[in-house]
């Protein structure tokens, strides 16, 4: 399995949001949001390992084939496409997982809309991060995304190029599987010798600015379904710790008792859903619900 089983355009405020899906039309359904500068074929690896369900994985504002939907962007903004995706598609209540920034919105969604939201999984994201000391909130987002933000402002002459650029990256080192390099592919627009990544900039400037603050520990407070949090030990870069460290965690858990966080072992944050492992750590809370 490598491309989805069904992908079409659903009509969102300003245009239409794509969305692909993965299994039977029948079955339960999850709703898979992936991160901030990603694609609906980040969660690939995981609708590989859970044929028994639905998979409907959106690209969001700004990313994949609805990176020409106008702003402006911020988990409200993706919570409302999201409700409008649900709508398209007759569902009432789904199961919801998050990555990265997927997670934030998947709290946005469950917070704006509960009785569209059963169970939410999710993965090194949707709990605030602390506000940087000592430098502003946009440069910590520059340093922590590194060249998943770098490349946004880079062309490549070929898709060799391309992948050769992400199998840099400390989650790709081992080299790049069939699924990350579909994931790599389908990211990579244009035509030859500019072809550049499938993401906007001005969504990623607008979208990162809300994991940090008092917003997202108020949508998080707002969420009433159960919530299962996965985190990473180490970071975008392959830095430790990564995005929540445990005294962090030990401070959400402590506002939040309801939350039930659990960290994955020797993964980062790619790895963690878009690797073997992490994929099926990932599987195995969904299916625990």
């Amino acid at each position: 399995m490598i491309a989805a089983d069904r992908v079409r355009a659903l009509p969102v405020e300003g245009g239409e949001l794509t969305v692909a899906e993965w299994g039977d039309p029948a079955a339960e359904p999850l709703l898979a949001i992936h991160g901030i500068t990603g694609s609906h074929l980040a969660w690939l690896m995981v609708a590989e390992r859970l044929p028994e369900r639905r998979i409907i994985a959106p690209d969001l504002r700004g990313r994949g084939r609805s990176d020409t939907l106008p702003g402006p962007y911020g988990m409200p903004r993706h919570a409302s496409d999201l409700v409008a995706v649900l709508d398209g598609l007759g569902l009432d209540r789904v199961q919801v997982a998050g990555h990265s920034m997927g997670a934030f919105v998947a709290v946005a969604l469950a917070a704006a809309a509960p009785d569209r939201v059963a169970d939410l999984v999710l993965v090194d994201g949707g709990m605030p991060f602390a506000d940087p000391r000592g430098d502003d909130v946009r440069a910590a987002i520059t340093r922590s995304l590194g060249p998943a933000l770098a490349r946004l402002t880079m062309t490549f002459p070929d898709r060799a190029a391309y992948r050769a650029f992400w199998a840099k990256t400390p989650a790709f080192l081992g080299g790049l599987s069939p699924e990350a390099t579909a994931y790599v592919d389908y990211d990579l627009v244009g035509e030859p010798p500019q072809l550049h990544a499938a993401t906007t900039p001005a969504a990623v400037a607008q979208d990162a600015l809300e994991f940090y603050g008092q917003q997202p520990a108020a949508l998080l407070a707002a969420v009433r379904a159960p919530t299962r949090v996965l985190t990473a030990p180490r970071g975008l870069l392959g830095e430790t710790p990564g995005l929540y460290p445990p005294a962090a965690v030990a401070g959400w858990q402590a506002r939040f008792p309801s939350l039930r966080v659990r960290q994955v072992a020797d993964v980062d944050h790619y790895a963690i859903l878009m690797s073997a492992r992490g994929a099926s750590e990932v599987v195995a809370e969904v299916r625990s619900a």
